[in-house]
């Protein structure tokens, strides 16, 4: 029997990251891992702080009895109210664990969140650029994504999302950091969104959620990530530790519900039973255990600033335009001109990534983000990396 129709037009189209990643593979084998500069892939090379460690062995050595079977699908009571104080911190409000549910990584949380939100055929809107894998997401539970331009500076359009409300809109997506901008949303843009979601909803009776993905919200440059859950009682944060503390393969995460939410409890047991449902049961105990003891924890950012700005300086040498990221680990590059035209039937950000990695250099079209004429290159990779491609990035922009 062959697979479903639906999963073999999901292949056709899947994640660019992902091929990119293991075209890059291919190429380490024949040229030297030395000899390849991948910036294809958002996985940090980081280690996890130090007391990640520390915290991991404890809980090694102490397991109480039980500590790894089942226990209540939204995670330890215990954990979820660690998580809560961190939340209230981060977003100033007060919540307790009952706003509070562990998932299996910021992935894990989003598919709760929509499948729990959206019946057959709802909308769920988005700003261009954003994380591929949203299309997916949305697909799995039969919500349409309904993308939106964003301004030149890759701020929300407010008025364009506006424009794009229905009484099918269940929710609007927003990722700050943004993957792959590094765009920090402002907070007058957080509350611009707030009053045109209220509008709607007096209006319609249908007040559309904000759900905010966050897994860069503690990877951001001499700025504060502005909060949410204070800004919207229809909001909901889905975060990960993926990134803050560099435990990507560990998939835990959670999300969190305003205090002023409304049906908060239905909604908390919609998504409890959806953790479930799903196949997920429940968020990986130890992690939880390890998490709610390092809310305090986190990666050395001036790491990611410092590869930041030696990219930067690359990039300004080879005369590569971009997008100043205010957080997350990425710089979305703007597509050079050619210096002759060439006719090609291939987007220009397809040819450039072609043309880069003809030098060795593996990126990812901005077309898989929604978003054409422009290129994503993770600096999550050694700055000997990164300063060593500096040769390659010339080599290519003199024959482009």
């Amino acid at each position: 029997m062959p697979i479903a129709e639906k999963i073999k037009d999901a292949l056709s189209s899947s994640s660019m990251i992902r091929k990119m990643f293991e075209e890059g593979n291919l190429l380490k084998k024949q040229h030297g891992a030395d000899k390849v500069f991948d910036f294809s892939l958002g996985n940090p090379d980081l280690d996890p702080p130090p007391a990640f460690g520390q915290v991991f062995l404890n809980f090694a050595r102490d397991d109480k009895k039980g500590s790894h079977g089942y226990m209540p699908n939204a995670g330890f009571p215990e954990v979820r109210e660690a998580i809560a104080k961190k939340v209230s911190r981060e977003h100033q409000v007060e919540i307790d664990g009952s706003n509070i549910v562990m998932t299996a990584g910021a992935a894990g949380g989003l598919n709760v969140v929509i499948k729990s939100l959206c019946n057959q055929d709802d909308e769920i809107i988005v700003s261009k650029p954003y994380f591929m894998e949203y299309r997916a997401y949305a697909a799995n539970h039969g919500a349409k994504l309904i993308e939106v331009d964003a301004l030149v500076d890759f701020n929300l359009d407010i008025d364009a999302i506006g424009k794009s409300l229905s009484s099918k809109t269940a929710a609007v997506l927003i990722n700050s950091p943004n993957n792959p901008t590094g765009k920090i949303y402002p907070s007058d843009t957080i509350s611009s969104l707030a009053s045109i979601l209220t509008e709607h909803g007096n209006k319609t009776g249908r007040f559309p959620y904000i759900v905010s993905d966050e897994p860069y919200r503690e990877i951001a440059y001499n700025t504060d990530v502005p909060p949410v859950l204070n800004a919207y009682s229809e909001s909901i944060i889905v975060n990960s530790y993926s990134k803050s503390l560099s435990l990507s393969g560990e998939r835990i995460g959670y999300i969190a519900v305003s205090p002023q939410i409304c049906e908060k409890e239905d909604l908390m047991n919609g998504l409890i039973y959806i953790n479930r449902v799903l196949g997920y049961v429940n968020a990986n105990a130890l992690m939880q255990r390890i998490v709610a003891e390092l809310t305090e924890s986190k990666v050395d950012v001036g790491i990611y600033a410092r590869r930041r700005d030696a990219f930067m300086a690359i990039l300004d040498k080879a005369g590569i335009e971009y997008a100043l990221p205010q957080g997350a680990f990425y710089l979305f590059c703007k597509v050079p001109q050619r210096k002759k035209k060439i006719d090609e039937d291939k987007p220009s950000d397809l040819a450039f990534i072609d043309h880069l990695k003809q030098n060795l250099i593996l990126g990812v079209p901005g077309t898989g983000f929604g978003t054409a004429g422009w290129v994503r290159l993770a600096y999550c990779a050694d700055e000997k990396t990164i300063k060593a491609s500096e040769t390659a990035f010339m080599e290519a922009m003199e024959s482009w």
